[in-house]
């Protein structure tokens, strides 16, 4: 084989990137950013979660573009969350998928997830989708990751049922 006509960024897509989109990213598009309104009633379903279960941790939500629109904690939770909960929500945004599937990725061997810039490989960021878009993500952090994922899966989980991702729906015809 000849690796002298692949380009670096060429071969980082088919070894890295490319195994990472068969462990869950979504096919949805990105749309406008999500509302103020909105990522607060997600943070504060995903904090009180942590509340019901005695786990201090921070929330952070961020629009597509991964700037930061809500952030709140709870009280009394390490410092260091706030700054893994905003790169979880962002990681999330980035990729199109939970942040999960980066770390089963890693935990089923595929250490190549550690060279992905801005890839977190932690449960706890999901990405939040409204009219099958992608509108921003959220993060949390504080407890473990699983119990962080379940903060997380209880924010999102306040806009009602997901619908199965899929292909964008073509516009309305007028």
């Amino acid at each position: 084989m000849r690796f002298s006509k692949i380009s670096l960024a060429a071969w980082f897509a088919i070894a890295v990137v490319m195994p990472t989109a068969a462990v869950g990213q979504m096919p949805n598009p990105y749309g406008a950013p999500i509302r103020v309104d909105v990522a607060r009633r997600i943070a504060a379903a995903a904090i009180a979660e942590g509340k019901k279960n005695g786990w201090t941790v921070a929330a952070a939500v961020v629009d597509p573009g991964g700037v930061l629109t809500y952030f709140e904690r709870i009280d009394g939770t390490q410092a260091g969350s706030s700054e893994v909960a905003l790169a979880k929500a962002r990681s999330a945004a980035a990729f199109k998928r939970p942040t999960k599937a980066f770390e089963e990725a890693l935990v089923g061997g595929r250490q190549a997830i550690l060279s992905l810039p801005g890839a977190i490989p932690l449960d706890g960021g999901v990405p939040i989708v409204i009219d099958g878009q992608i509108v921003g993500a959220l993060g949390v952090s504080g407890a473990t990751s699983e119990q962080d994922g379940t903060c997380a899966k209880a924010g999102v989980a306040v806009l009602g049922p997901a619908p199965a991702p899929g292909p964008a729906k073509p516009p309305a015809k007028k």
